[in-house]
């Protein structure tokens, strides 16, 4: 699977467990997960490569609990490390 398939995967489990999606170029100085006004929010750097845009939205996922319960398309699940995927 091409790793902008998978950034959009990711992007859309990312809104399903309720992140707001902001691109920016940050020129490669920022982006990652933050909590603003009671929103939980991802900022991709537009400024770094689709892969690193890739592993900024993976270190969300990996860390939200949620993640769990979700269900994840098997390629997801793989690349997170998950053996039951929907």
């Amino acid at each position: 699977m091409h790793t902008l398939d998978l950034l959009d995967q990711a992007i859309a489990t990312a809104k399903d467990l309720g992140y707001q999606i902001r691109r920016e170029w940050l020129n490669g100085q920022g982006g990652g997960v933050c909590e603003m006004a009671g929103k939980r929010w991802i900022f991709l750097d537009l400024s770094l490569s689709s892969m690193e845009q890739l592993e900024q939205v993976l270190d969300a996922l990996k860390s939200d609990p949620a993640l769990e319960q979700t269900p994840l398309t098997p390629q997801l699940g793989q690349v997170l490390g998950r053996r039951r995927a929907a």
